[in-house]
């Protein structure tokens, strides 16, 4: 699979009005994004992925990610093979560990050697009646031994909540033949204390968990960075400001070594589809990066 250009990151897309979510899906390849990505915190994932292959012809969808403590891998193999039978080479699982405060939060200790879970869950995949390809699969990397493990038995990593730094460090150590797929939040407004307003407490859900914090102190980041969210923190992990504020960040990890970035819109309704923020976006010169 080739994936260039630039993606959607969307909860609504996924836990949205179905109806509202294929429609905003035709609209979004129409506008030139490249890939739709969706996330697995429960629910009919699968059920998802087909509804917006089925609203589009071109773009790919992903999921960002397939959470593997929720499924069986010879189960995902099986609908892998569904999909694509129905929908042609356009799905791209991308697959992660999650976090272990929501894992165990049901089921105390389930949460267990997640690197080890990782490697058994794609053993299930190359075991599975139709094995899902090397390359349409990219594995959810922060640390060094994941993005080891995806170099060598992925075709992609899905870093989130990332920097242009993480993006470099990616790219160097999967080597050239991996796609690096970042996933970038942003703010289209130009106000400062507004932006904070939107960003920060969605920020400090992420900061909690402990894969994320440990990423960001291994990229330079203070702990005190992360208890205050500092301003330095929220502008290095969101790009707010006008498109073309956005579309520079978007070039900064291109030329980190970035071969597709997908973007999350975040709104003061984080509920509701952000479509013109959307249709801005395409229209500061998307074209060009398909």
């Amino acid at each position: 699979m080739q994936l260039s250009g630039v993606g959607v990151w969307s909860h609504q897309l996924r836990y949205g009005d179905p109806a509202e979510s294929a429609d905003a899906a035709a609209e979004l390849e129409e506008l030139g994004f490249s890939a739709l990505w969706i996330p697995d915190v429960g629910g009919r994932v699968f059920d998802a992925v087909d509804r917006l292959l089925a609203a589009t012809q071109r773009t790919v969808v992903a999921t960002g990610i397939l959470n593997l403590w929720m499924h069986e891998p010879t189960e995902a193999a099986e609908q892998f093979t569904s999909l694509t039978a129905e929908h042609g080479d356009r799905f791209l699982m991308g697959i992660g560990v999650s976090h272990a405060p929501l894992i165990d939060a049901d089921e105390p200790g389930r949460y267990a050697k997640p690197l080890s879970a990782m490697t058994a869950f794609l053993d299930g995949l190359d075991a599975a009646p139709s094995p899902v390809p090397v390359g349409s699969r990219a594995l959810a990397a922060l640390g060094p031994k994941m993005l080891d493990l995806a170099a060598r038995r992925s075709g992609g990593v899905h870093p989130y909540l990332v920097t242009p730094e993480h993006t470099r460090q990616a790219r160097q150590a999967v080597g050239p033949d991996v796609l690096v797929l970042p996933e970038q939040t942003v703010i289209l407004c130009s106000d400062a204390a507004q932006a904070r307003e939107i960003g920060t407490e969605w920020l400090k859900h992420y900061l909690a968990l402990p894969n994320y914090a440990n990423s960001l102190l291994r990229l330079g980041f203070t702990p005190d960075d992360l208890s205050a969210v500092s301003d330095h923190l929220f502008d290095a992990l969101i790009a707010w400001g006008d498109e073309e504020t956005i579309m520079r960040r978007v070039d900064e990890h291109r030329t980190a070594g970035a071969d597709h970035v997908c973007l999350q819109v975040l709104t003061d309704d984080q509920t509701a589809f952000p479509r013109d923020a959307w249709r801005r976006i395409a229209a500061a010169g998307l074209g060009g990066m398909r």
